[in-house]
């Protein structure tokens, strides 16, 4: 997915900038390495306040999956703009590539997150993954609408197409592999156009 709205210094109140920050810094840094007081930095918040919010490091990680879920809800409701499936599908695929440089240094910010997560036993590995799954959803949806009966498995390759195309542009520190796979992926899109 795309993490350019935690890019920048988390807007709104102290709770919202805490779980904006959280998934930021979790994405760059990892959980494990994470101490709430990077998350205060990053929020611009005292690290006392912190604990008014949240009292442990796992309400910092469901607040980050909350920001994920928050910046997903945001990025549909744009797509939703565009005239047709193809064109939703083909500005969330630019919107990946537009994102490479931090795939490079970082990987997926979500994928990162839940390949770390299904490493504990807590459960939240499953509240990422429903966040997730929700673009899948939508992204079956943009296929049904394009008359597809395959729609969920084209969902399923497109997805895992980036979730890969991250993982090796992370991999390698190069972010032109996936300005390469943006450019198939917007062919394959205009292919499956009926």
């Amino acid at each position: 997915m795309t993490n350019s709205a935690a890019q920048d210094r988390p807007k709104g109140g102290k709770r919202e900038r805490l779980g904006a920050a959280a998934a930021r810094v979790f994405h760059e840094q990892g959980v494990e390495k994470t101490t709430i007081a990077d998350i205060a930095r990053a929020a611009d918040v005292p690290v006392g306040n912190v604990y008014y919010y949240f009292k442990t490091k796992d309400q910092l990680v469901r607040a980050a999956i909350g920001a994920h879920d928050q910046a997903l809800s945001v990025l549909i409701a744009m797509l939703e703009q565009l005239p047709t499936p193809p064109d939703r599908l083909k500005a969330l695929i630019g919107g990946w590539v537009d994102e490479r440089e931090t795939a490079a240094r970082f990987g997926c910010p979500s994928g990162t997150l839940a390949t770390e997560l299904d490493k504990r036993a807590d459960g939240l590995d499953r509240e990422l993954a429903d966040v997730m799954r929700q673009l899948v959803d939508w992204i079956e949806g943009q296929f049904e609408a394009m008359g597809r009966p395959d729609a969920r498995e084209l969902a399923v390759a497109l997805f895992a197409a980036y979730q890969g195309i991250s993982l090796l542009t992370n991999t390698f520190r190069e972010p032109e592999l996936m300005v390469a796979e943006g450019d198939r992926l917007a062919r394959w899109i205009d292919s499956l156009v009926p």
